[in-house]
């Protein structure tokens, strides 16, 4: 069963929420970070992505970055810019994207659950990846940023969110660049708080969405906090982590592409002959064209569009990796004939998150930069949870979830 507990929210007062919130660290790089930034002392990107405040070129990993987090937290604490909630409760945190909402509770997740496999995930992490966070949450001694999960939907969770978001929100803004709405709502009453515990407490897992190396670095710190701490009993706030639970019916999954530099020494037309095997393939125009079902592929090459469709045969719909579209286009179009067998390292291939749109993919195809494009139709949640509860693992880039968790709404300190 799920274990969660209210914490003490570390936050912006309302007046400074759109100064201080920013996006992930990992959607942008540290000149996108600090062109963002520039003019603008309380934006969370300071404490985020704290290269911004050195010349540029200064590696995300200087170990003066990370005591440069360290001590802009504590200048915006002091400051006032970011102010300690004083007492212990769960937040309502909604995003609306194309007009329709998601609403996520914000909780304490235990770290033992994500030890014993209870917190599910569903990609593989880099151990580079996660020592970089782990380094960011030791000298913060804090969950800067949340990690997003799902959760099996739960009709009385869903009945005390309605009732709290039908009130006027603690925030309400729009985000710069991206246009989508973000509120927060708090939930201070103790019935409801102890609500919220005990229907986690009857779900049987949580699902990382997003933030694989996040989950595992907050869960990790929690962990060798334990082990150094000769008086632990469990009952310490490192115990948990911060994480944003949404129920896995409302979340958005787009597509996730890709673009690849060359035909491994074929010509279009050979390319396009040696498809045949595997899958029917129908010519479009010139015109976009996006896959509407699981199975079909949309390729872009020399400026036609193409629909592929898999052929009987080349899957198995009772294997939860095998059925997997980004699988079948890994296995029969990438490495097959195009000799790409490492999706994680090999520099002839990108990837292309579907919020860009299909455009983008034509542009990169067109301007030389790249030979040709495929569009893949998106995964489901309930793909996701399969394969999560199958102890399996998805191949590289194939979840894509929009919109993304702004940082600096709320923040969980570890003691």
């Amino acid at each position: 069963m799920a274990v969660v507990k209210p914490f003490k929210g570390i936050r912006p007062p309302k007046n400074l929420v759109e100064k201080v919130q920013s996006r992930p660290y990992d959607v942008l790089n540290s000149d996108e970070a600090r062109a963002e930034a520039e003019g603008n002392e309380m934006s969370l990107y300071h404490i985020i992505k704290p290269e911004i405040d050195f010349p540029a070129g200064t590696g995300e990993t200087d170990p003066r970055v990370y005591e440069k987090a360290a001590e802009n937290f504590a200048k915006f604490r002091k400051n006032g810019w970011l102010v300690q909630d004083e007492k212990e409760q769960y937040y309502i945190y909604a995003q609306t994207m194309n007009g329709r909402t998601q609403y996520g509770l914000v909780v304490g997740a235990y770290v033992n659950d994500y030890l014993t496999g209870n917190i599910k995930k569903h990609e593989l992490t880099r151990a580079d990846k996660e020592e970089d966070r782990m380094k960011h949450v030791r000298v913060n001694n804090a969950n800067i940023e949340p990690v997003f999960f799902a959760y099996p939907d739960d009709s009385v969770l869903d009945a005390l969110v309605a009732r709290y978001t039908a009130e006027t929100p603690e925030y309400d803004y729009v985000a710069p660049g991206d246009g989508f709405r973000h509120r927060l709502w708090i939930i201070d009453s103790d019935e409801d708080i102890r609500t919220v515990t005990e229907r986690f407490a009857g779900i049987p897992s949580l699902y990382i969405a997003d933030g694989h190396h996040r989950s595992a670095a907050a869960a990790l710190v929690g962990a060798e906090k334990a082990r150094l701490n000769p008086k632990h009993d469990g009952s310490e706030e490192y115990n948990y982590f911060m994480a944003v639970c949404f129920p896995a019916s409302q979340l958005t999954i787009i597509d996730y592409n890709r673009v690849v530099k060359d035909l491994n020494g074929m010509g279009a037309q050979e390319f396009l002959k040696a498809l045949e095997k595997n899958f029917t393939v129908e010519k479009k125009g010139a015109d976009i064209f996006k896959p509407a079902e699981l199975h079909t592929f949309s390729l872009y090459l020399e400026g036609e569009w193409y629909k592929l469709t898999a052929k009987p045969g080349t899957y198995d719909d009772n294997d939860p990796i095998g059925v997997l579209d980004v699988t079948i286009s890994s296995n029969l179009i990438l490495d097959e004939l195009l000799g790409i067998k490492d999706l994680r390292r090999d520099s002839r291939i990108d990837f292309v998150g579907g919020i860009r749109g299909l455009g983008e993919l034509k542009r990169r195809v067109d301007s030389g930069e790249m030979k040709m494009a495929l569009a893949l139709y998106p995964v489901s949640m309930k793909q996701i949870m399969d394969i999560a509860d199958s102890g399996s693992i998805m191949p590289p880039k194939t979840t894509w979830f929009e919109p993304k968790l702004r940082s600096g709404l709320i923040i969980h300190e570890l003691d």
